[in-house]
């Protein structure tokens, strides 16, 4: 079979792979059989002559072919889906950017960098979606996102080890902080003393793929009780709200608490600092791309500014 005859369900299949990390989970997205999905993989193989995907216990890695036709084929598949979307009377290609970000910059950051857009760049579309950080990134090395809100924690490595490396902006360093109920004792202060966080019980949250301890206090010397389990941001925030524990928050998450919660940040020990990083691939951005970059600049700009002093309600 010659690589000129592949069709483009098996580039699709592929890049969702690719972008997914494992067969199954893109069986799932692509609404196919995993054995079905194995085929296409199979063959669009046979066609190139070559391995494309490593397959690792943790999923799949492209190799150095696999890059290759990654890169020419989400050219083929954009310029399908822009074709499609002029015969159908929607804006093209040009004027879209195709965005990812993490649960909590959805609640603040990208609504704020949206809304700027309509005002000055009104024909600019921009197709977003959520996702944990390390889907984002595999989507980024597919080729179905532009750019990517990415989270980050100490000691800050790369999002990958995959060459090339990603172009990566630091929009904020702040450090994390604590949602506490407005009834609880350690409401009262202007901050929690991080050996008050023994015994207390805790609101965690993980998207696939995420430790599920997240929303404990890192370090904690001790085994944590664990309330609840809730991927769902605003679903924690109000948990927290109804006195069912503590979790922890990016400090711009301030702005969208519910009546009834607290957040405040932690002392007493190490600073537990949290980046947003912007992240695309290593080629130059389309105009496009640049506007909705410094659009989001610009929110983080004005979503990093301090808080002023909550009153314990």
């Amino acid at each position: 079979m010659d690589f000129r005859d592949v069709s483009l369900t098996a580039l699709r299949v592929f890049r969702s792979v690719a972008e997914q990390g494992t067969f199954t989970a893109a069986a799932v997205s692509l609404g196919y059989t995993q054995s079905a999905v194995s085929r296409q993989i199979a063959a669009i193989e046979r066609a190139a002559g070559a391995e494309l995907l490593e397959r690792r216990r943790d999923g799949v890695r492209l190799t150095s072919a696999g890059r290759v036709v990654m890169r020419r084929a989400s050219v083929v598949l954009d310029e399908i889906d822009a074709t499609a979307r002029e015969l159908s009377g929607l804006p093209g290609q040009a004027g879209t950017v195709r965005l990812g970000w993490f649960p909590s910059a959805g609640a603040v950051l990208v609504p704020r960098a949206l809304a700027a857009l309509r005002r000055t760049a009104p024909g600019l579309q921009v197709v977003g979606r959520e996702g944990s950080t390390p889907a984002l990134v595999r989507a980024l090395r597919a080729g179905s996102l532009d750019l990517a809100l990415l989270a980050s924690a100490p000691p800050f490595r790369p999002p990958d080890a995959e060459s090339p490396p990603l172009v990566l902006r630091t929009l904020t360093e702040r450090a994390l902080c604590l949602a506490v109920p407005a009834a609880h004792p350690l409401a009262r202060g202007d901050f929690v003393d991080v050996s008050d966080l023994r015994g207390q019980r805790w609101i965690t949250g993980s998207a696939s793929g995420e430790d599920t301890s997240m929303g404990v206090w890192p370090g904690l010397d001790e085994r944590p009780e664990i309330a609840h389990t809730v991927r769902d941001w605003l679903a924690r925030l109000q948990l927290v709200a109804a006195g069912c524990g503590l979790t922890t928050v990016p400090a711009v998450l301030a702005r969208v608490a519910p009546p009834g919660v607290r957040v405040l940040p932690v002392r007493g020990g190490p600073q537990e600092q949290r980046r947003l990083l912007l992240a695309r691939l290593p080629h130059p951005p389309a105009d496009a791309v640049d506007r909705v970059a410094a659009a989001l600049g610009a929110a983080a700009l004005d979503t990093d500014t301090p808080l002023p002093y909550q009153p314990p309600s």
